[in-house]
Parts: C-alpha cells; structure tokens; sequence
C-alpha cells in the first residue's frame, strides 16, 4: 500500500481557527435545540431557554416565625410603660413558622417577645410564655406587648422568594444543585435543556483488544476511548463507543458511515500516523475531506480534521497522550459550542522550572510538569516527555507550553503552567527528589490514606540529583543511599560535602538488598560483576547520578573492568522497575537493582550489597505538619510497615530512626 505522509505542519492556533470557521460556514456549528428531561434529573444540563417562575413563592402571606399574628395599627402605643393587650381570637392569633396569615392580619411578634395573660388575672402561673402559647392557649385570653409591631414584620410575603414571570435562570445556563430548588418552587417539573452532543469514538488497530481479554504477544488493551468518552461526559456529552475496527480501509470506510448515522461527530482513535497501515486520511477523504492533517504541536503532530457528510470527523493519534491532548484541542470547543457555553480558561499558576527542558524548534510542545510548594515558591518538575506514557498525565499537575519558535526553556525559569489539579491539592503536596524506591509508592499511598488532603510526589532523578535539589530548594525530602567507599558510610559526607550551609536531618527509612537481575532460571548463568564482560550478556545501567550508578561503577572498579567493555553499560533506566521491567522482557539480560524489583516481576536475584536508604529532610521542613504527618506513618504505621516487608529484601530495624542530624 502506498505510504501516507502528512498533508502538511499548520500551526496550533491557525488549525484551531481553521478548524472552528469551516465548521461555523457550513452551519455545523449552531447550538443544539433543547429536550424535556425532568427538574430532579437536570443536574448540569444547559438550560435551552429562559426559566420564568410560573408560581411566586411563596405563593401565599406565611408566618417566618413562631409567634402571634395580629394588625400592627392595633399595637400603637405599646411600650414599657404602658403595655398593651390584645385579645386574643380578636386581635391576636396564635400561628407557626410557615402558617398562612390570618385574613386582617399583617404583621407577628414573636413569642419571645409576648406575655400571656389568663383573663385580668394577670400572667398564666406555673407556665413558661411558649408552653402557654401552645399547651394553655384555651386558658389564655389575651396577649401583652411593649413595643409596636412595623407592617409585615416577621411575615413572609407573596413573592418574597420568587415572584411569579421573573426569570429563575436564563437561557445557556449550567444547572446547579440550588438551582434545581428554584425551579420546583417556581411551579416546573420538567424543563427544556440543550440535548446532549453524541460523540462517537471509534477505536481502530488490529492490535488492540477489549479489557479482560486474555493477551497474547502484540495486543495491546485498548482503552483511549474509555478516556476519551469519559472527557465526553465531563464536558456534557454523550459518548458512544463503536466497535474495534482493525486495520483494513474498506471496513473503515463503512465504520465511518456507519458512526455518522450514530451521532454528531466521529473520532477515529489511531491510524493518524505515516504507517503502511495508517488509514485514517484516506479513509476520510474518501468519504468526505480533509481540512488539514499535522499540526505543528509535540506530542500529537499527526492529528487531522475533516467532514463527512455535514459531521466533523476527527482523527486522533493513538498514543494516548497526543490522544488526550488533541481531543482537548480540537473536541472541545466543538461540544462547548454545541450546547451555546464557553469554555472557562485554564488556572494558571506560575513556577519555577526545576530544569532545563529542551525542545524541537517548530513544534509547540505541551510538557507535563509536576509541582510543589517549597517555600514561598512552586517548583515544576518535568515529567516523562513520551506520547505513549499515559502515567505521565496521571502524575502531571499540568502543562507547559513550550513555543513552537523556541528550542526549550532553561532551568530557573518562570513558567506558567496550565493546572490540571486544583492550587490547593499542590500546596498540600511534599515534593521528594531523588533516588527511586519501590517503598516510596506505598508510603504515598498510606499517606494519602491517612491524611486524604496529603500527596507525596516523588521524582526519580537519583541520590545527587536530590541532594542537589535540596540544595537549590527545589524539594522539601530526598531519597538518598550514597556511600562513602572510604568511610563506609551512606549519606553522611554527601551531605557535608554538597550542603555545607543547609541544617539536614537524615531519617532511615529502609535498608535494602541490592543485586543483578536475571531473568526466572538465571539462563545465562550470570553469577557476577565479572560476567558483565561476556559478548553475550546485554546490560542495563541506572542514570548518573543514581546511587546504584555509583555502586555499579564500584564494583566495576573492584574488578577493573572498564565501562566500554560492558554491553549496554551506556544505556540507562531511571527507576529499579525501569531495570526489571528491560530484563523481564528481554531488553536485557541482566542490570542493578533491588530485591523488591525482582520479586514484583518475578525475576531471580544475584545479591551484591546491602545498603542503607535515607530520607534526607532538610530542618526548616522538618517540624512542618506535612512532613510530622509523613514521619508518623514511617514510625508508627504497623500497616505501612508489614507492606514494605512483605515486599521482600527490605530490613525496617532502623526504619524512622534518625541517622544524622548537621544542626546538632
């Protein structure tokens, strides 16, 4: 087959505008007429056209409190000195909150502020005025007052709440739970609202297979339009799920047709690419046209738009990052449109870059950026950059822009990033840089378990790169296993040595079995460091910087044996799973890393060391309650603690302790 290419680069903003005036000069843009749906069901559904209340309401003169109703021209001249009393049936009538008024009557006081009187004899005896009011009123013959009553006092009047034909809400309205009471007391039980926008999503691969079915070597679990329906929904659409289509023209072609009938836009989920087996283009040309395909954006470059039979079609790439990303785009401000809102601007908020993230000139890159509060400034930590990580967009905070006109962004920047959680949840979050350890998961998770408004946000940079990001104030906690080949101590002369003039306090957290990985059965007999020279033994290192790079480089020296001479030495993961996860599947034959690693993908272990792994915490942070509440699971949090045992090589004799303190 004839290999597709991209019709062309268009810049963002040029394509979105392109986009939405070929779509608003066809007409396909106009707001969707409205549908009946009852009041109780209406949460967040756009009103279709103005609310006017058919009824006031109250619609009736009502008591607002407990008290007596009486005609207040009849309480002039009622004061300390000279009470006034009023019969009662005559001039005064007894009512609760939410009684009619009686006809003739136009004002309450309160009971509070009444006395009750049996005949002349004075007050009812061995009563207190309320029980009076209630339980002897057929004994009481009048009531006492020492101040005049002011028209309409304590009285709800027709109308205070509504009034009827005054607008509830007005047309193109987002209907609230308080909204919701409004239209009932305004006399409606159903109510006209936008019909929802139908979206139908059409995922396509022949690799691709629905959740719960059972793999086989190249499928792939599809579940991009799960994502994106659920972004359907959220946006207050309904989305329609068609069924897999694989990677043959024709029957795309008819799937296309097939959705149009369906609803009143198509997404075709993947085959936007260049691939010999990328359709998406040619089939929407030819069953309509396209408007463009390529966008000069990173990730999701090879997106496309086009029109079907009167219906905006969009081809979205299958990477599930380009996928969310341009479906934001492009989506969007389509359903928006759809049901006559405008779409809110993102929160903005502004940060530091923790470091430099470079950039290809000519694409307007979306970088995903974690973030914290470290002092009085928030701190972005690029995330995994790759358009297939769709665990980058669960860890992001949000997004960078990168212009397309620029070839990256420095460290110590300013940036503004697009907020994908709210401000609150990152200034409640404790930012830990460093070395990776599979017990920082489970302590962010019984973190968040027994403080929900907590989040522990860890990056992987290695142990210098969190020593040297509390150093820059660019974390509040760093994961640490350094050792001082001559002292024989971890973390200590680091520390003295790159932070000479920050107070830190080193906590243990762990000491932890480090050793080579090899796949079950060991097939390659790898017993040592010494093996690593073989032609036929692949290995994958730990970045720079990475405490385990240290010690890989350790015993590479013990044994003088020179990188060079290690296949695969030069090629690097940044986590102990990013290292299981190459030997499990064949990337590698073996690399450095934890029991615990091996253990989760049930690889075999050669021990080398065991080693100490510290949480380096910075005094001014230390008596934070943040950090009080983190150490409190680490110290006292039986659960947490069986959980790290149980997942093998991990020594917790120590863990909580304090192993150094430089401010004493």
């Amino acid at each position: 087959m004839k290999r597709e290419i991209y019709l062309e680069t268009t810049p963002l903003n040029e394509a979105i505008e392109q986009w939405l005036r070929r779509l608003e000069s066809q007409g396909f843009l106009k707001t969707f007429p409205g549908e009946k749906v009852m009041v109780p069901e209406s949460l967040g559904r756009i009103t279709a056209e103005p609310v006017a209340a058919r009824l006031s309401s109250p619609s009736y003169h009502s008591s607002a409190m407990d008290g007596y109703a009486v005609n207040y021209q009849e309480t002039f001249g009622a004061s300390e000195t000279s009470p006034k009393k009023l019969k009662l049936g005559e001039q005064a009538v007894y009512v609760d909150t939410g009684d009619p008024m009686p006809d003739g009557f136009n004002a309450v006081i309160m009971i509070e502020e009444v006395n009750l009187i049996k005949g002349s004899s004075g007050l009812a005896s061995g009563e207190s005025p309320r029980r009076q009011g209630v339980k002897g009123q057929e004994e009481i013959k009048y009531i006492e007052i020492v101040e005049p009553a002011t028209p309409w006092q304590n009285v709800r009047v027709i109308g205070e709440d509504i009034v009827a034909t005054e607008i509830i809400l007005p047309e193109n309205h987002r209907i609230m739970p308080v909204d919701i009471g409004a239209m009932l007391a305004g006399g409606y039980v159903d109510i006209n609202v936008r019909r929802k926008p139908k979206v139908v999503i059409i995922p396509t691969g022949t690799e691709i297979v629905d959740p719960g079915t059972n793999l086989k070597k190249g499928d792939i679990i599809e579940y991009n339009s799960r994502v994106l329906g659920s972004l359907v929904s959220e946006w207050g659409g309904e989305a329609v799920r068609f069924r897999i289509v694989p990677d043959n023209l024709d029957e795309l072609k008819d799937a296309i047709l097939e959705a149009h009938n369906a609803g009143d836009m198509v997404i075709i989920n993947a085959g936007a690419s260049s691939g010999s087996e990328d359709f998406t283009s040619k089939a929407i040309n030819e069953t309509g046209e396209i408007i463009f395909h390529g966008v000069s954006i990173k990730p999701g470059k090879p997106v496309m738009a086009g029109i079907v039979r009167d219906k905006p079609v969009l081809g979205i790439p299958g990477y599930p990052v380009s996928a969310f990303i341009t479906f934001n785009l492009f989506a969007k401000p389509v359903i928006y449109r759809w049901q006559g809102i405008e779409m809110d601007p993102p929160e903005i908020l502004q940060a530091v870059l923790s470091r430099q993230a470079a950039s290809i000139l000519g694409q307007e890159e979306f970088l995903r950026v974690k973030i914290g509060k470290v002092e009085d400034k928030f701190i972005a930590t690029p995330v995994s950059r790759g358009a297939g990580v769709l665990m980058s967009l669960v860890r992001a905070d949000g997004f960078v822009r990168i212009p397309a006109m620029s070839e990256g962004i420095g460290a110590g920047s300013a940036v503004n990033v697009e907020l994908l959680r709210t401000k609150n949840e990152i200034e409640n979050t404790i930012v830990c840089i460093g070395s990776h350890d599979n017990a920082l998961d489970l302590l962010a998770n019984s973190l968040k378990k027994k403080y929900p408004r907590l989040s522990l946000s860890s990056a992987h940079v290695g142990s210098m790169g969190g020593l040297m990001a509390l150093k820059k104030r660019e974390a509040h906690i760093a994961g640490t296993h350094l050792l001082d080949e001559e002292t024989g101590e971890y973390n200590v002369s680091s520390i003295k040595r790159l932070l000479p003039d920050r107070k830190i306090v080193l906590v243990n957290l762990v000491y932890r079995e480090q050793g080579l990985l090899v796949p079950k059965g060991n097939p390659k007999n790898v017993k040592g460091f010494e093996d690593l020279t073989r032609e036929d033994v692949v290995f994958i290192n730990r970045q720079t910087g990475a405490g385990t790079r240290l010690l890989t480089d350790k015993h590479l020296r013990e044994f003088r044996i020179k990188p060079e001479d290690v296949k695969g030495y030069e090629r690097e993961e940044y986590t102990h799973m990013g290292v299981a996860s190459a030997v499990l599947t064949g990337i590698a034959d073996t690399g450095l890393a934890i029991l615990a690693s091996a253990n989760a993908l049930g690889l075999d272990f050669v021990p080398v060391a065991k080693e100490r792994y510290d949480l380096a915490i910075p005094i001014e942070f230390y008596d934070t309650d943040m950090i009080k509440a983190l150490l409190s699971i680490i110290r006292e949090d039986n659960e947490f603690r069986n959980m790290v045992v149980d997942l093998g090589g991990y020594d917790i004799s120590d863990m909580g302790k304090v192993m150094y303190d430089s401010g004493v």
